[in-house]
């Protein structure tokens, strides 16, 4: 099996619930170099996403649709980002004792906890509703723009998952997380940018008559305060947890998310 196929194939394998097989032992190493092809995931979802609509509002109103596409990501993702964020901000709603080690092993001790609190519980709601909030308000703003954000807004988030990853150190030797944090080198970080800006100038090319040169003005600059972000996510938890875990990085996913939707309609409202 080709080299790049294998990994594509359990970066797919990694972050959905298609059951795609590999054969053969999957080593560390080829789970790590997989994430150079995160945003290749990222890609298929939103496709679902946006063909999904397509279907689903020939039948349902708008807002009943983006109910669903909301819980059909969900479901391809298997739910695990989700309950990474509410593990996340379980442990970030600990109280803190006045000594930043013990603060830090307790924040950790409480995300390995399977039970989800009251604080997990609101942020995963408060999460599912922003997005459903801002599907609806970026569907009456343009037909080209919702469908844009739509096929997007997975996409995102898979590269700024490879951005942190590479950046951040791990906050415990144990856990899958250590297979990617700090261990993902140059070449995964570059070969996903890499196709990150290769989809965005595809579907320049695909949608000339339909985009403005603005729109990718403002996907540039997307970019680096995305890129920013990411930074300082990372910067956030190496002072709150003493670096990344796997449930930071998946929490960070859903964040994305939500931080993209929200930009692209502040940018649509003020350039109106």
């Amino acid at each position: 099996m080709n080299r790049d196929y294998r990994r594509i194939l359990i970066a797919f394998q990694f972050l959905t619930i298609i059951p795609l097989k590999v054969k053969g032992d999957i080593s560390e190493t080829e789970i790590r170099e997989s994430s150079a092809f995160f945003p290749l995931v990222g890609a298929f979802q939103g496709a679902v996403l946006v063909t999904a609509n397509f279907i689903l509002v020939k039948v349902f109103p708008t807002e009943l649709t983006n109910s669903f596409l909301v819980l059909l990501l969900l479901l391809t993702n298997g739910g695990f980002h989700l309950d990474a964020l509410a593990d996340t901000f379980d442990a970030l709603g600990v109280k803190s004792e006045g000594n930043l080690e013990l603060d830090r092993r307790r924040r950790l001790s409480i995300m390995k906890d399977s039970t989800i609190g009251p604080i997990g519980v609101t942020a995963v709601v408060f999460t599912l509703l922003l997005k459903f909030l801002a599907l609806n308000n970026l569907s009456h703003i343009s037909v080209f723009i919702f469908y844009f954000s739509l096929f997007m807004m997975p996409i995102l988030p898979k590269w700024t998952m490879v951005v942190s990853m590479a950046q951040g150190k791990p906050a415990r030797e144990d856990g899958l997380g250590r297979i990617f944090i700090n261990r993902i080198g140059p070449k995964e970080l570059a070969i996903s940018t890499l196709l990150l800006l290769f989809i965005l100038v595809l579907l320049k090319v695909i949608f000339t008559r339909y985009t403005l040169n603005i729109l990718y003005i403002f996907y540039g600059a997307l970019l680096i305060m995305l890129y920013l972000f990411s930074l300082t996510y990372v910067s956030f938890f190496n002072r709150k947890f003493g670096g990344l875990t796997g449930d930071t990085v998946g929490a960070m996913s859903e964040i994305t998310e939500v931080v993209f939707l929200l930009l692209v309609i502040v940018w649509s409202r003020l350039s109106t």
